[in-house]
Protein backbone atom coordinates (compact mmCIF):
# COMPACT_ATOMS: atom_id res chain seq x y z
CA UNK A 1 0.00 0.00 0.00
CA UNK A 2 1.28 3.42 -0.93
CA UNK A 3 1.28 5.79 2.01
CA UNK A 4 2.06 9.50 2.02
CA UNK A 5 2.74 11.36 5.25
CA UNK A 6 3.14 15.13 5.23
CA UNK A 7 4.94 17.12 7.87
CA UNK A 8 6.52 20.52 8.33
CA UNK A 9 3.50 22.77 8.48
CA UNK A 10 3.19 25.48 11.05
CA UNK A 11 2.56 29.12 11.81
CA UNK A 12 4.88 31.70 10.26
CA UNK A 13 4.85 35.38 9.46
CA UNK A 14 4.63 36.75 5.95
CA UNK A 15 7.97 36.68 4.19
CA UNK A 16 9.25 33.68 6.11
CA UNK A 17 9.86 30.17 4.83
CA UNK A 18 8.73 26.62 5.49
CA UNK A 19 9.71 23.29 4.06
CA UNK A 20 7.03 20.64 3.82
CA UNK A 21 7.97 16.98 3.63
CA UNK A 22 6.09 14.07 2.11
CA UNK A 23 7.45 10.71 3.20
CA UNK A 24 6.55 8.00 0.68
CA UNK A 25 6.24 4.32 1.53
CA UNK A 26 5.03 1.38 -0.51
CA UNK A 27 6.53 2.86 -3.66
CA UNK A 28 9.31 5.04 -4.99
CA UNK A 29 8.39 8.67 -5.44
CA UNK A 30 10.35 8.96 -8.68
CA UNK A 31 8.05 6.38 -10.27
CA UNK A 32 5.02 8.60 -9.71
CA UNK A 33 3.81 11.98 -10.69
CA UNK A 34 4.05 13.76 -7.35
CA UNK A 35 1.96 16.78 -6.56
CA UNK A 36 1.35 19.27 -3.82
CA UNK A 37 -2.15 20.67 -3.45
CA UNK A 38 -3.74 23.01 -0.96
CA UNK A 39 -7.17 23.86 0.31
CA UNK A 40 -8.14 26.99 2.19
CA UNK A 41 -11.39 27.27 4.17
CA UNK A 42 -14.34 27.83 1.86
CA UNK A 43 -12.28 27.24 -1.27
CA UNK A 44 -11.69 24.34 -3.61
CA UNK A 45 -8.58 22.23 -3.43
CA UNK A 46 -6.05 23.62 -5.89
CA UNK A 47 -2.86 22.52 -7.54
CA UNK A 48 0.37 24.00 -6.21
CA UNK A 49 3.35 22.11 -7.64
CA UNK A 50 4.22 18.82 -9.31
CA UNK A 51 7.22 16.72 -10.18
CA UNK A 52 7.13 14.16 -12.98
CA UNK A 53 9.54 11.22 -12.97
CA UNK A 54 11.60 12.91 -10.28
CA UNK A 55 12.73 15.59 -12.69
CA UNK A 56 10.35 17.86 -14.59
CA UNK A 57 8.58 20.35 -12.34
CA UNK A 58 5.45 22.47 -12.70
CA UNK A 59 3.98 25.24 -10.57
CA UNK A 60 0.88 27.34 -10.42
CA UNK A 61 1.64 30.91 -11.45
CA UNK A 62 1.11 32.42 -8.01
CA UNK A 63 3.96 30.39 -6.46
CA UNK A 64 6.50 30.44 -9.29
CA UNK A 65 9.81 31.78 -8.06
CA UNK A 66 8.82 31.23 -4.44
CA UNK A 67 8.11 27.49 -4.12
CA UNK A 68 10.32 24.60 -5.16
CA UNK A 69 9.37 20.93 -5.33
CA UNK A 70 12.22 18.45 -4.97
CA UNK A 71 12.96 14.92 -3.87
CA UNK A 72 15.52 13.01 -1.84
CA UNK A 73 16.02 9.53 -3.25
CA UNK A 74 17.80 8.22 -0.16
CA UNK A 75 14.87 9.20 2.06
CA UNK A 76 12.16 8.54 -0.55
CA UNK A 77 10.76 11.91 0.40
CA UNK A 78 9.35 14.79 -1.60
CA UNK A 79 9.70 18.35 -0.37
CA UNK A 80 8.00 21.64 -0.99
CA UNK A 81 10.27 24.53 -0.11
CA UNK A 82 8.13 27.61 0.38
CA UNK A 83 9.91 30.95 0.49
CA UNK A 84 8.46 34.42 0.74
CA UNK A 85 5.22 33.12 2.18
CA UNK A 86 2.14 35.29 1.89
CA UNK A 87 -1.10 35.32 3.85
CA UNK A 88 -2.89 33.93 0.81
CA UNK A 89 -0.73 30.80 1.03
CA UNK A 90 -2.56 29.82 4.21
CA UNK A 91 -4.17 26.42 3.65
CA UNK A 92 -3.99 22.75 4.41
CA UNK A 93 -1.32 21.35 2.13
CA UNK A 94 -1.66 17.83 0.74
CA UNK A 95 0.87 15.58 -0.90
CA UNK A 96 -0.43 13.32 -3.65
CA UNK A 97 0.89 10.66 -6.00
CA UNK A 98 -0.42 9.61 -9.38
CA UNK A 99 0.37 6.91 -11.88
CA UNK A 100 -0.05 9.11 -14.95
CA UNK A 101 1.50 12.41 -16.06
CA UNK A 102 -1.83 14.17 -15.56
CA UNK A 103 -1.61 16.01 -12.25
CA UNK A 104 -4.97 17.33 -11.19
CA UNK A 105 -7.01 17.30 -8.01
CA UNK A 106 -9.31 14.69 -9.54
CA UNK A 107 -6.67 12.41 -11.06
CA UNK A 108 -4.32 11.56 -8.20
CA UNK A 109 -4.31 8.00 -6.85
CA UNK A 110 -2.91 8.49 -3.35
CA UNK A 111 -3.24 11.31 -0.85
CA UNK A 112 -1.61 12.24 2.41
CA UNK A 113 -3.49 13.48 5.44
CA UNK A 114 -2.53 17.11 5.00
CA UNK A 115 -0.53 19.58 7.05
CA UNK A 116 -1.65 23.05 8.07
CA UNK A 117 0.28 26.10 6.91
CA UNK A 118 -0.75 29.40 8.43
CA UNK A 119 0.85 32.66 7.36
CA UNK A 120 0.16 35.79 9.36
CA UNK A 121 0.72 39.28 7.99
Amino acid sequence: QVQLVESGGGLVQAGESLRLSCAVSGGTFSSFAMGWFRQAPGKEREFVAACWRGSATYYRDSVKGRFTISGDNAKNTVYLQMNGLKAEDTAVYYCAAGRTPVVRTTTMDYWGQGTQVTVSS
